[in-house]
């Protein structure tokens, strides 16, 4: 009976879902595995390198009651590689604007290879192998964020010269991701003209509406009433 009160008491003070995908900004290949860039692209990707002090960023919005991060997934390459290159990531969320607004948390992370999703590709070669694309994920201390708009913006380490670059989505989505060059400011992404749109995911919880005293009141009646409903049953087998 102690553990049935005490598991309905933590789940109504928690008020959280279970762990899940909250939030996806992609695709970040299409159904054949490939990221192509079109002759309209000037690019391959964008740098978002840390020792050279360059970083991206996109925005979302959290809903609901708020969600609860505890881990992020980015997606990156480096030219030439052939295993598994990226080493860490520096990473920040801003509310409201990404230059001025309020830093709620950062913190740099090792990343864990979430494996090769596909490979960065011209569109008149797209067997080409020089550009494979990881996905990368980084475990975060715990992050609570009431509904509202938000930035995330991060940079990164890798063991190869080139990169680590971040591709735009596969879909070629018109966007407003930002890049920061050597620690500058924060500027909008243009691609012969366009913005882009960058692909990454957030991992965690909803939040959920805590209910009142009484309505906890109520869900604990109703838990001793079917435990001993059950018990009475039990004495009649």
């Amino acid at each position: 009976m102690k553990s049935l009160i005490m598991t309905l008491g933590l789940a109504a003070a928690a008020g959280l879902s279970q762990a899940d995908v909250l939030y996806s900004n992609g695709p970040v290949v299409n159904a054949e595995g490939r990221s192509i860039r079109q002759t309209s692209d000037a690019f391959f990707g964008f740098g978002a390198q840390a020792k050279s002090g360059n970083a991206v960023a996109e925005d979302f919005t959290v809903t609901g009651e708020g969600w609860l991060l505890d881990s992020i997934d980015f997606f990156s390459f480096q030219n030439n590689a052939t295993a598994f290159t990226l080493q860490t990531v520096s990473w920040s969320l801003m509310a409201g604007d990404l230059n001025t607004g309020t830093r709620v948390a950062s913190g740099t992370a090792g990343l864990a290879n979430g494996g090769q999703v596909g490979y960065r590709v011209q569109h008149n070669a797209l067997n080409n192998t020089v550009r494979p694309i990881y996905r990368v994920v980084a475990d975060i201390d715990d992050v609570q964020l009431s509904a509202g708009s938000y930035w995330l913006s991060w940079s990164m380490t890798g063991s190869l010269s080139s990169g680590p670059w971040i591709p735009p989505t596969a879909d070629g989505a018109v966007g407003n991701a930002m890049q920061s060059g050597a620690g500058g400011s924060f500027v909008q992404i243009l691609d012969n003209g366009d913005g882009v749109s960058l692909p990454f995911g957030l991992n965690g919880s909803v939040v959920t509406a805590v209910p009142e005293p009484a309505s906890v009141l109520l869900m604990l009646v109703g838990g001793l009433a079917v435990a001993g409903a059950a018990r009475r049953g039990s004495r009649k087998t």
